[in-house]
């Protein structure tokens, strides 16, 4: 029996399978959102001619890294590698692509694992319950689709002061909206929000940042697609020598983990914005690095398999932002011998996702990586998530020019040095991982019997490898009642 599903509700997934069944709703396993190839042929065959976006339940089936989006159907993982003439290292950095998934971003995956195995287990309701999503960006956006092609009810909840973007397509999908106050690093505040939503029974709040599903999607499902394109490079005595992921809810890491069991010298990496180093030296502060949540541990990060920790400064971030996205900054790339077609990919990274470079460029250095290694990290979200910000930028600072495009260049990217980049030991670990008790027991009610068992490596084992048998055979018993 599952540790998470802790009980099976036989009349509400009658209910809810009668539901689908009019609505035309199934529902992928995990180990199709890994391997498109077990999709059946129904499915496959309709999808192209569907929107990624479109609000539609086939569209559950494109919760993958392998859409291939120009066929409306599968292929490889999709990946871009940042050209050396970027980043001025021999090491090889490949991050894989989120904007190729429905809503544009990766967490439309993480939402899915914390929600399916709820519903398709009959402890979510989507007759009378509704979805709480928390979330500084990205994820209650994932989850306000989810929910849709799910046929439930959604609340996001994140801060006011995140891109407007956010905001308009969360009310336009129908979602309603809470904005509590602050920015990117005011997660408490978000969690107080929850703390009031619970006092309605009819709530199910899904916290990314305690909710196992996250991490276990991200191991199960971007872990192997992080593999298949470094085995998709082709490099002879290839070494993955790293892997770099933003801290945020801790759901994107925990592909480290499934990494570091492939490559036992892989480092991971954990980067967070230097305006808030909450890892790095327990600090606190606001930040522009959109989607990295901070000020607290996320209790799903298993923080003993993080190697290193990186900080980013955000404005490093925001200046590169221009640089990858203005007219001028392409052109600059260009004369240096960025292809024009590298050059237009940039728009594949967004904030978050510039930091993650930066964080893979300081990691290269810093442990003086050659030409046969390869760092691996994520691109989140794309600049469409931030084109307002560009905006902003452009009123604040002025047209953007070469001059500047070659400051930028030669600065936060062909300058960014080994400076705020720690290499924990065992007992920097186990500083940070009791950080915890104070975020989680001793305000969410989490029990400090349960924060010692995270110590331990067979608690992590158990939850990102046997669960997700357990979710998928429920998902399967749904699927053949609901009997499409």
């Amino acid at each position: 029996m599952s540790k998470i599903i802790k009980k099976i509700d036989h009349e509400v997934v009658s209910r809810t399978a009668a539901r689908c069944r009019a609505q035309g709703i199934t529902i992928p396993t995990f180990a199709q959102m890994r391997n498109p190839d077990l999709i059946p042929v129904r499915v496959k065959e309709q999808l192209p001619a569907i929107g990624l976006w479109d609000v539609n339940p086939l569209n559950l089936y494109r919760i993958t890294w392998k859409n291939n989006v120009t066929t409306g159907g599968f292929g490889g993982v999709n990946y871009f590698e940042i050209p050396r003439e970027i980043t001025g290292v021999k090491a090889r950095i490949v991050g894989i692509i989120g904007k190729y998934f429905p809503t544009g971003a990766h967490k439309v995956g993480a939402a899915f694992g914390c929600l399916v195995p709820r519903l398709v287990s009959g402890e979510f309701d989507p007759e009378k319950h509704k979805a709480v999503w928390p979330s500084t960006g990205n994820y209650c956006r994932g989850g306000a689709f989810d929910c849709r092609l799910l046929d439930c009810t959604p609340i996001a909840i994140l801060p006011e002061g995140m891109s407007k973007e956010r905001f308009t397509w969360l009310r336009e999908i129908g979602s309603e909206v809470i904005a509590t106050p602050g920015t990117e690093s005011n997660v408490k505040e978000i969690y107080d929000k929850c703390w009031e939503l619970k006092n309605d029974p009819l709530n199910v709040v899904f916290n990314q940042f305690e909710e196992f599903g996250n991490p276990i999607w991200h191991y199960n499902v971007t872990g192997p697609a992080l593999e298949e394109a470094f085995r998709a490079l082709g490099i002879e005595n290839g070494n993955a020598a790293a892997y770099i992921s933003a801290t945020g809810s801790a759901g994107t890491i925990g592909a480290g983990d499934y990494l570091k069991k492939l490559h036992p010298h892989l480092k991971i990496v954990a980067s967070e914005a230097l305006q808030c180093p909450t890892l790095l030296m327990n600090g606190f502060g606001e930040h522009r690095i959109e989607g990295i949540g901070d000020k607290h541990v996320p209790w799903v990060h298993n923080v003993r398999n993080t190697d290193n920790v990186a900080a980013i400064d955000d404005e490093d971030c925001m200046r590169v932002l221009r640089l990858f996205n203005e007219e001028e900054g392409k052109r600059f790339l260009e004369a240096r011998g960025v292809s024009q077609m590298q050059a237009e990919k940039l728009q594949l990274l967004g904030i978050s996702g510039i930091g993650n470079v930066l964080a893979a460029i300081k990691t290269a250095k810093y442990y003086e990586l050659g030409e046969n290694d390869v760092i691996l990290t994520i691109f989140t979200d794309s600049v469409e998530m931030y084109r307002s910000r560009l905006d902003e930028l452009t009123a604040e600072r002025g047209e953007y020019t070469q001059m500047q495009a070659g400051m930028d260049y030669a600065g936060p990217v062909q300058h960014q040095g080994i400076e705020h980049f720690k290499e924990l030991s065992y007992y920097d670990r186990k500083a940070i991982h009791n950080l915890k008790y104070f975020t989680w027991v001793e305000q969410q009610g989490r029990s400090s019997e349960e924060l010692r068992e995270q110590w331990e490596p067979k608690y992590w084992r158990a939850l990102f490898e046997d669960e997700v048998g357990e979710f998928d055979r429920l998902i399967e018993a749904f699927n053949a009642e609901v009997g499409i």
